[in-house]
């Protein structure tokens, strides 16, 4: 399997970072795309220094460079996650924007049919957000709002961010155990 990661400019670079570590783990090639303002985020939000990031992936591409492989549709790669996916990202996707090497990998996979994945980090939704993410919907990508679940009682920011690399996986059809599943009511 071959996967576009995506780090835009939304609080929340943690869930990128942490789904580089797992592919990396399970031997996933990575394609890497840091936008400008997600690197400032990471500086930000993080103890990560960029280069350390970038050593996570297979392949690190510049955000302005076009020419690299996954800006093809002739390249065969399986998806593109973005995580987190910020609402000017998204817009720009939803709109055919294809500005920069990110936007330009959705609307590859987009046509080819590939799998597209946004991690959306925003809160609260305006009317133009919502609408935006319904036209994503309805072209196929997967809406994953960077909302953890509390039933597993996570015990620090890493089971918040786990259980949300542990969804990308699954919508991804990627056996894991990176968060504790639902059980239900045994009564």
């Amino acid at each position: 399997m071959e996967v576009v990661v995506g780090i835009s400019g939304a609080s929340g670079a943690q869930y990128g970072i942490r789904l580089l570590e797992i592919f990396a783990e399970k031997g996933i090639y990575t394609h890497l795309v840091i936008t400008s303002a997600a690197r400032q985020i990471i500086n930000i939000e993080t103890n990560w220094q960029i280069e350390e990031v970038e050593k996570l992936a297979c392949e690190v591409h510049e955000e302005k460079d076009f020419t690299a492989s996954v800006a093809s549709g002739s390249h065969p790669y399986n998806a593109l996650v973005i995580a987190p996916c910020s609402m000017k990202t998204a817009a720009s996707i939803a709109h055919g924007i294809s500005d920069n090497l990110l936007t330009r990998a959705a609307d590859v996979c987009l046509k080819e049919g590939r799998d597209v994945i946004l991690m959306v980090r925003e809160t609260p939704y305006s009317r133009i957000h919502l609408e935006n993410l319904l036209k994503l919907k309805e072209s196929g990508t997967q809406i994953l709002p960077a909302c953890p679940a509390f039933y597993n009682k996570p015990k620090s920011i890493e089971d918040l961010i786990d259980f949300m690399a542990g969804r990308v996986l699954d919508l991804l059809n990627i056996d894991n155990d990176v968060y504790p599943r639902w059980e239900g009511d045994s009564d």
